[in-house]
């Protein structure tokens, strides 16, 4: 199989997962918002959740790009700006078959980066400064191929709608969580049954978003090595990128769990990286299985 037939293998895949999701949280709302005006008595509110799905949806497809890079404080970046960068990723784009995506920079001395965007044609890499200046052309090249990877198998789309379809379940269940809190319509028969129903939905929400979240990430990022390597056709590179990245304990000024799951490795790091909730969204193998892995592929 050809490096472009590699790339493109789970493009179908990935967009039916992409609807599926979708659809998911669509219903996921409808379904919050039904409970809420069950537990109140006025169906305004179910019309209300049923606007905010359509419009959430709209936003996740055609804007959460946009999000995800101004959420890590990633800045555009020229050729003048960035001739390696570009030089780079053009070399890897023409192997590939791929348009050459948006370029970004974050201003972070850690080592990292991420794809993000609906399709090849309107995707972007976000790249930090600290793999620019650290790591050297084979290493940067291999990263630059995973994230491309990605692009080609629109993991980038999956990836980049889960950060606003489960941001938006994790908000509006926290909403609801605290509105009953104020007291629905209890004086009906069902009362107790809504009011039991809309706490374990505002609970049972955000654990979804992270099930979907880890679902879409782990299996990916092996794939996007091996594509990756592929790509270049020395996971040498990539290997000894992720090794750096092991020791490197510089911190990620604007990680969040919401775009944690998009980055090349977990941009948590020290005493973050350490806490619970962190680990509730781990979304990342460990890195001594993927350079195990790259390290077991023909040269």
């Amino acid at each position: 199989m050809s490096i472009a037939g590699n790339l493109y293998t789970h493009q179908d895949v990935n967009v039916r997962k992409t609807w599926a999701l979708m659809t998911g949280a669509f219903v996921l709302l409808i379904g919050l918002g039904w409970i809420l005006s069950q537990t109140y008595g006025d169906p305004t509110i179910l019309y209300l959740f049923a606007a905010f799905s359509i419009v959430g949806n709209f936003v996740a497809y055609w804007k959460s790009d946009r999000i995800a890079l101004a959420m890590s404080g990633a800045q555009p970046v020229t050729r003048e700006e960035s001739v390696r960068l570009y030089r780079i990723v053009e070399n890897l784009c023409i192997t590939a078959g791929l348009p050459l995506p948006r370029l970004h920079v974050i201003e972070a001395a850690q080592i990292n980066a991420f794809a993000t965007g609906r399709d090849p044609k309107h995707a972007a890499i976000a790249v930090t400064r600290g793999a620019l200046e650290q790591l050297d052309d084979n290493e940067l090249a291999g990263v630059l191929a995973h994230e491309l990877s990605h692009v080609g198998n629109r993991d980038i789309l999956v990836s980049t709608v889960v950060v606003v379809m489960a941001g938006i379940i994790a908000i509006v269940s926290d909403w609801f969580l605290r509105s009953l809190a104020f007291g629905g319509n209890r004086d009906r028969n069902n009362g107790g049954v809504m009011l039991a129903l809309g706490i374990a939905a505002a609970i049972l929400a955000p654990l979804a978003a992270t099930l979907i979240r880890m679902a879409v990430s782990r299996k990916r990022e092996f794939l996007a090595d091996a594509s990756g390597a592929l790509l270049t056709r020395y996971p040498e590179g990539l290997a000894s990128a992720l090794e750096k990245i092991a020791r490197d304990q510089a911190p990620l000024p604007h990680a969040h769990t919401a775009t944690a799951h998009l980055f090349l490795s977990s941009p948590f790091k020290g005493k973050s990286a350490r806490n619970w909730m962190t680990h509730l969204f781990m979304t990342h193998p460990p890195l001594e299985d993927r350079i195990r892995i790259l390290r077991g592929m023909p040269h």
